[in-house]
């Protein structure tokens, strides 16, 4: 056997043994859903196009639950109100599936090359991981559409806006329409000041929606007036599974959750973000905007259901692309994938559901918020590398013609930037350019 064949054997061998290892763990500890989310849009949809009733007066029998999106989101959902329930399912399954492969692959792949890994491997190994990520897991057993979304925004911003389409902020205002939680990526469209990406963005978000209200004019009353104000459709703030700061505040007293102090963090947290966000864009580094934003969504959403928690995805992967930039054995690439390893298991564990009964007292404080820190973490660690600290992929000359000693960057908290500066050698890595408040979900 050559050596090329042996090696193909070894990492065939390897990706089947931890796809076994993750089906294996996902049976034993992840939670069935029943597609319950995708049941609420199925039964208010056919209700809706063959019953002759209101999609928002929907909800499914003996739950609180009915159809929560915008009606531009009925609208492209319309096509399952004639389906089986089974092709449903499918079709559910599959899209999850394949735009996750594909997000994952642009996020992957530079790394990849620059490594010099074998890039199928590479791309197995972490769907591997993505597959035992919680957030992953209850995106699938739910029927939810956050991997849509954010295949939408990731479609925009990671593959058209750094080469200047025309079009760039299309995806963005597409994702905005569905649901209104990526609306927050316009805010970072005008915060980074892409004001023409902005603008088509808004555009398309308004586009859309009026489209809809042309189409449904009852439906789109009853959204814009009623549905979208009705926060019992939501479930209840302080539920574990909301792992928002509102979340937090809710939880810290349940009965009167203070907005005052909700709205002082999500300031708090904007303000951060809008800083990182900056200089992460302002440096080259669009990855590490996009992820940022993705990471400050979940935090000053309402309600960041553990499945919204899939945003978080890009965020651990740049972590690991970071680590492996970092020169070999360095404290820096020890710290990071540390970093990552952390995250990781903790939001692969479901340890937050321990909680779910009683979260009163310190241990109940730190231990129901888990996932709240581990996405304030990412806001505040996640490294920014700038242009000029880059090589290009695979060792190639960067932007300015040479990999000379990396810089620490202005962005990068004190805690990163400073962790080895003894130890810093040449930066090896390029950064790629990589070519409702709610719901039922």
């Amino acid at each position: 056997m050559s050596q090329g064949a042996a090696r193909t054997f070894r990492q065939v061998f390897a990706v089947a043994a931890l796809a076994a290892a993750v089906a294996g763990f996902v049976e034993v500890f992840a939670a069935r859903h029943g597609f319950f989310d995708l049941r609420v849009y199925y039964g208010a949809l056919r209700y809706w196009a063959h019953d002759g009733g209101q999609i928002y007066d929907y909800l499914k029998p003996m739950t609180q639950y009915g159809f929560t999106y915008p009606p531009f989101a009925a609208l492209v959902m319309l096509p399952m109100a004639y389906l089986s329930w089974p092709a449903a399912v499918a079709v559910s399954v599959a899209a999850s599936v394949v735009v996750s492969a594909v997000l994952i692959w642009w996020l992957v792949d530079p790394v990849a090359r620059r490594q010099g890994w074998t890039r199928w491997f590479a791309l197995a190994v972490v769907l591997c991981l993505a597959a035992a990520f919680e957030p992953m897991r209850e995106t699938v057993n739910f029927g939810q559409v956050n991997m849509l979304l954010l295949f939408l925004v990731g479609a925009d911003l990671l593959r058209l806006l750094p080469r200047g389409s025309r079009w760039a902020g299309l995806g963005v205002g597409l994702a905005t329409a569905i649901k209104l939680t990526p609306g927050i990526f316009i805010v970072y469209l005008l915060v980074t000041r892409r004001w023409r990406a902005a603008f088509t963005a808004s555009v398309t978000a308004a586009a859309a929606t009026l489209l809809a209200g042309a189409l449904f004019p009852d439906a789109s009353r009853e959204f814009w007036t009623a549905a979208l104000w009705n926060t019992d459709r939501v479930g209840e703030l302080a539920f574990i599974s909301n792992q928002s700061l509102r979340g937090v505040v809710a939880r810290l007293d349940p009965e009167h959750p203070s907005t005052l102090l909700w709205l002082a963090l999500v300031l708090a947290a904007l303000a951060i973000w809008a800083r990182r966000s900056r200089t992460a864009v302002a440096a080259g580094d669009e990855a590490a905007g996009f992820a940022l934003t993705g990471v400050v969504m979940c935090l000053v959403s309402p309600v960041t259901w553990v499945h919204h928690l899939v945003w978080l995805i890009p965020a651990l992967i740049l972590l690991v692309d970071d680590a492996t930039a970092a020169p070999a054995g360095s404290r820096r690439r020890r710290a990071l994938l540390a970093f990552a390893a952390v995250a990781y298991a903790l939001l692969i564990s479901r340890i937050v559901w321990t909680w779910e009964e009683d979260f009163a007292g310190l241990d109940g404080f730190l231990g129901s918020n888990v996932y709240v820190w581990v996405s304030i973490a990412l806001l505040l660690l996640l490294p920014v590398r700038p242009e000029r600290a880059r090589s290009g992929p695979a060792g190639g000359a960067g932007p300015a013609g040479g990999g000379g000693p990396a810089a620490p960057s202005a962005a990068e908290p004190a805690g990163v930037a400073q962790l080895d500066q003894a130890d810093r050698g040449p930066a090896t890595g390029q950064r790629h350019r990589i070519g409702g408040p709610l719901t039922v979900g």
